[in-house]
């Protein structure tokens, strides 16, 4: 068959990959699977009307596209089998037919042939199918670059341009590197911030959540403004001891969206320093608060509290409460990491904050469960009463949790034994092979050492003929 011309084909190969952003061979490549979409279409639409599509779904497997850049075209080759009889006309071809063009040939052999249809008969249809799957093809390739260079980047946080709207999300242009093309990612309504302005062409920086595979739409990015990651990012950038290693971020707890909007986004922070003349609080916050401005800014006015962490629970506990002032702090259940923390009667409202916030964020930040109360209505034995019911319960609670585990592992140990009972009572096809494997590795070990043995007692050694030899 003639080669199908396409013209300003290097020109199209070379445009597609310059707006896609994508390498020619990729380009090419996918030229060469929407061209072979299309030539499967065209063979289908033959049978239209005619009778049931006589493909199967791997039918076409033994076919592929030669591109011809040179001469700017393309041709359908077949790769087909030499038989003795021609059952599929598409998968083999007649050893007779074959000794004509060359008489060396075999049956077994394969050849590669020329099944290129006429330009005409290929039809519209065909056409737009091509035209369609190389589309999809373009943006698949296109997606799984992305998934590849953002899967493993180093760097989470990424300057974001807005692009558009679509329902409550942002879609922004997000790049991972200087000199490299911007791609699509998506900032859902949940990690968005409240006190951002999202305009057109407006820049944020933005945390890289996930590169995640969306049904019926390949790798998708998706970037968040209310990560903690973001606020560790900030500070970092802020802090040079903390670059330096003399000053560590422990802990973040952060509440970017609060469940009302009479509260505003708010986040805690523990620092700790290695070296102790190193202050990591003032560290943090640095000259007249410069250092912290630059991140609150960042977050559109955001409120950040830094505090030092600490190893003992309690001072950990008073400090994570401020701005409030902490009377006592009572731990009623260490091993249930459960705190009951007394503060004066006008620190109440200020170390619960507004619609709990503050206490809700000391609980996430100490991973401690934290009861205000009133140091002047504290009773001690009631509440240590109520405290021994609660633990009492927990402990119940952990019971139960263990029977049941280990009642799952006896069901599961019974059910193994049972199986390898039926096993031996009737042994499956595979537990039959392995059996004689083994019956066969056994028998030649036990000949190997028949053989060993009997070298051993056929072993003569050899007279010695020297006078010397004879006296020993």
């Amino acid at each position: 068959m003639a080669l199908v011309l396409l013209p300003g084909l290097n020109n199209l190969i070379e445009d597609i990959s310059e707006e896609k952003k994508l390498p020619a061979q990729v380009v090419e490549t996918a030229l060469r699977e929407a061209l072979l979409k299309g030539y499967e279409r065209y063979r289908k639409t033959l049978y239209l009307g005619i009778n049931e599509n006589p493909f199967e779904e791997e039918y076409f497997s033994n076919f592929d596209i030669g591109l011809d850049l040179d001469q700017e075209g393309y041709r359908v080759l077949a790769s087909k089998i030499i038989v003795e009889e021609v059952d599929s006309e598409d998968h083999q071809i007649a050893l007779a037919e074959v000794m004509q063009v060359a008489e060396d040939a075999q049956a077994g052999d394969t050849v590669v042939l020329d099944v290129t249809p006429e330009k005409e008969e290929f039809g519209r249809m065909a056409a737009s199918t091509t035209k369609q799957v190389l589309s999809q093809k373009l943006r698949d390739q296109q997606r799984r670059m992305i998934q590849e260079e953002f899967a493993d980047l180093e760097d989470p946080v990424l300057t974001a341009r807005v692009i558009r709207f679509e329902r409550q999300s942002v879609i922004m242009a997000v790049s991972s590197g200087l000199g490299r093309p911007e791609v699509e990612a998506e900032l859902p309504r949940r990690d968005q911030l409240p006190n951002d302005n999202y305009r057109a062409n407006a820049t944020f920086k933005v945390f890289l959540k996930e590169v995640s595979e969306v049904p019926r739409r390949g790798p998708q990015l998706f970037v968040s403004r209310a990560n903690a990651g973001l606020v560790v990012y900030l500070f970092e950038n802020e802090v040079p001891e903390i670059q330096e290693g003399s000053v560590r971020i422990v802990a973040v707890a952060r509440e970017a969206n609060p469940p009302s909007r009479s509260v505003g986004p708010r986040t805690k922070v523990a620092v700790d320093s290695i070296e102790r003349e190193v202050d990591p609080v003032g560290a943090c916050i640095g000259a007249r608060g410069s250092r912290i401005q630059q991140v609150v800014n960042e977050l559109r006015g955001e409120k950040i509290d830094v505090i030092r962490w600490s190893t003992d629970p309690i001072q950990y506990i008073c400090n994570s409460l401020s701005p409030a002032r902490v009377e006592n702090v009572r731990l009623v259940d260490p091993d249930g990491q459960h705190a009951h923390v007394l503060v004066p009667p006008d620190q109440l409202s200020l170390a619960i904050g507004r619609e709990g916030q503050n206490v809700r964020l000391a609980a996430r930040l100490t991973g401690w469960k934290i009861d205000i109360k009133n140091s002047q209505e504290y009773d001690q034995s009631a509440e240590d009463a109520i405290v021994a019911e609660l633990i009492t319960h927990r402990e119940e609670e952990e019971s139960l949790q263990k029977e049941a585990e280990d009642r799952l592992a006896a069901e599961q140990a019974a059910r193994a034994e049972e199986d390898a009972r039926l096993r031996e009572l009737y042994p499956l096809p595979e537990d039959e092979e392995e059996e004689s494997e083994n019956i066969e590795n056994d028998t030649s070990s036990l000949e190997m050492n028949y053989n060993d043995e009997e070298s051993k007692d056929s072993y003569i050694p050899e007279e010695s003929n020297s006078n010397e030899d004879r006296e020993r």
